[in-house]
Order: C-alpha cells, then structure tokens, then sequence
C-alpha cells in the first residue's frame, strides 16, 4: 500500500519541478485543489495564463501506464471530443519526473503533467434531453477509446483486478476485529459468483471513474469530460452506471436516455446492464484499497480519523454484504 511522500511538494518544489521539467516561466504563486489520490496546484505563467500541475502519486501508475492515460485524451482532443488534454513540450514529451529531496538526503521520484485550467459549471442532469446529452458524450469518448488498447492499464475482471484489491487488505491486516473473516468470505464468494458474467464481454478504453463530479458545463462549449486518473480497460457500461442517481431498476427513464444519445455514436450490448450491480460491488471493494493507499496521508488521518476501526470494517462489510444480497436478486 504505497503512500507517496507529498508532504515534500512544497510551492517552492513544485514551481522549481515545473520550471525546471516543462519548459515554462511562472510567477510564483501556486494554489492547492483538493485532490484524493494526486496533488493538483494551480499555476501562472509570465505571461498570466492559468495552468494546472499534476503530480501523481508515487508507486500507483507506471510511467508507461500515465502515458497510455495521456495518449487517451490526446486521442480523444484530435476526435474533437471535449477533454482536457496535458500539454506537451517541444520535444512532444506530456509526462515529467522530478526527484525531491528528503531531509535525510534521500530522494521522492515524482511524475508530473501540466494541463491547460479549464473552469465551468457542475452538471446534474435532470431533463431527458441532459440524459441524453451526457450519453452522447461517453459514447464519442468510447468511439475512439475502442481503436486502441491501453497496453499498461488495467483490465477490468472481478476474479483478477477486484481479488488483488481483497488480498491487498487482507495481507496488509488492514480488515480488523470481528468482521476480518466475514469480510474476506462475502469478497471472495462474491467474486467467484460474478466472475463468469464477465466472460467473453469486449473492453475497451474507458474513463473508468466517470461520474458526474468529473463533467462540467462550459457556457461556450457544453459539456467536458476529465480527470481520467483511473482510466482503463474495462465494459462500456462501467462508464454509464455511475452516472445514474440510484440503482438501474429505479431510474429506468435516465439509462434509456443515456443509451439512446450513447448509441448515436457507440453501439452498445444491453446484455451488459446484467453487469451494472456486479460493477458495484467491485466498485465498493476499489473504493477500500484506493483510500488504503492515502491512510498515511497527513491530511487523510486528520480528515478521517476512524478510517480503519473495527466499526468502520464492520459497516463496510455489512454493506458489501447488502450488496451481495442485491445481485442475488438480479440472479433469480
């Protein structure tokens, strides 16, 4: 469970990595954006435009795998399809390293991209036309995330990418208490059961964490897609279900709006709605070992101080438990 070193991205170390790396000027100032996973500043240039800084965190992604991210959006920006994509320097490079100093002398290896700031409003559908809008989008997106692979990514299966995540915290003795057993049993009997729904279904390059907190709407141009931190190989349904605002079978009006603007651009297998509740549970489980790998975070053990009791592991289990029962259902 790497936890990365942040607290050594000091404002004068990020404008020193960004100086030095992407070829830019600033003019000092830098201003922190919440950010779970990576750090995201704000910057100037000499010239007064607005920049963002990302650095990733350090161990998550390959340099190889933050270029197949990197690659996606540029895919994505050449099909006009609004993303926000990095920007590149004179020799074409996107993605930098920086090594920072530690005060022991050792050194922190960061990779880092710079993005073009790209401001608008939150969007939450509501009328049959913002469904149908916000399908329309995906399915663009997925029209080009299907003439490549993204080689060093992951590809979405509960049996390989959702059991590593169980063992992890299994391993690393992160599941406490009474619920340790309980935990590692609804996991495991969970996934076994699901796994063969996942058989023969095509992946494709996906968003993968797209909800509606990474869409904004722009009064110029509609609606932009971005963050593709976790942007994978993966079911074209991945990308739909968390759109919605409730489980598929209550929000019936929604998806049939998603999927019509959707399959103007992108066909799409309805065979894969079967997937949706799977999906969740695997997303539950994602969800544990993604805010696993921030627990030594500073920040993170302020913010949330119970992370990790034998409560907090006996209520995510009661929930992975529920929603065992909800894909049962599915089954009957």
């Amino acid at each position: 469970m790497q936890t990365g070193l942040f607290d050594l991205l000091t404002p004068d170390a990020v404008i020193a990595a960004v100086e030095a790396s992407a070829e830019v000027v600033l003019d000092g100032s830098v201003q922190r954006y919440p950010s779970y996973v990576n750090r995201v500043y704000g910057l100037k240039d000499d010239n007064d435009t607005e920049l963002i800084a990302k650095f990733y965190r350090p161990g998550r992604w390959s340099a190889e795998a933050l270029r197949d991210e990197h690659r996606f959006l540029l895919d994505c920006a050449g099909a006009e399809i609004p993303v926000v994509a990095p920007i590149a320097d004179s020799g074409g490079n996107t993605l930098h390293t920086v090594e920072v100093e530690e005060e022991e002398g050792q050194t922190e290896s960061f990779h880092f991209a710079l993005f073009p700031k790209r401001g608008g409003r939150s969007f939450d559908a509501e009328t049959d036309d913002q469904w149908y809008r916000l399908g329309s989008l995906i399915g663009r997106c997925h029209t080009v995330g299907a003439q490549r692979r993204a080689e060093h990514r992951l590809s979405l299966s509960p049996d390989r990418v959702t059991a590593a995540y169980v063992e992890q915290l299994l391993t690393a003795r992160l599941v406490v208490g009474e619920a340790t057993e309980e935990f590692a049993a609804v996991c495991r009997d969970t996934l076994q059961r699901i796994t063969a729904r996942f058989d023969g279904v095509p992946l494709i390059r996906i968003h993968g964490d797209c909800h509606r907190g990474n869409i904004l709407d722009r009064p110029d141009t509609g609606l932009l897609l971005f963050d593709f931190d976790d942007m994978m190989n993966g079911p074209a349904v991945q990308d739909l279900w968390l759109l919605l605002p409730d489980y598929a079978d209550q929000c019936t009006r929604e998806l049939t709006m998603l999927l019509d603007g959707y399959e103007q651009f992108s066909p799409f297998d309805h065979r894969t709605l079967e997937l949706i509740e799977p999906l969740r549970f695997m997303r539950m489980i994602y969800f544990l070992a993604w805010r696993a790998a921030q627990m030594n975070d500073h920040w993170f053990r302020e913010s949330h101080p119970d992370w990790g009791s034998e409560a907090f592991w006996i209520k995510e289990t009661e929930d992975l438990r529920t929603q065992a029962l909800v894909i049962a259902r599915t089954e009957a």
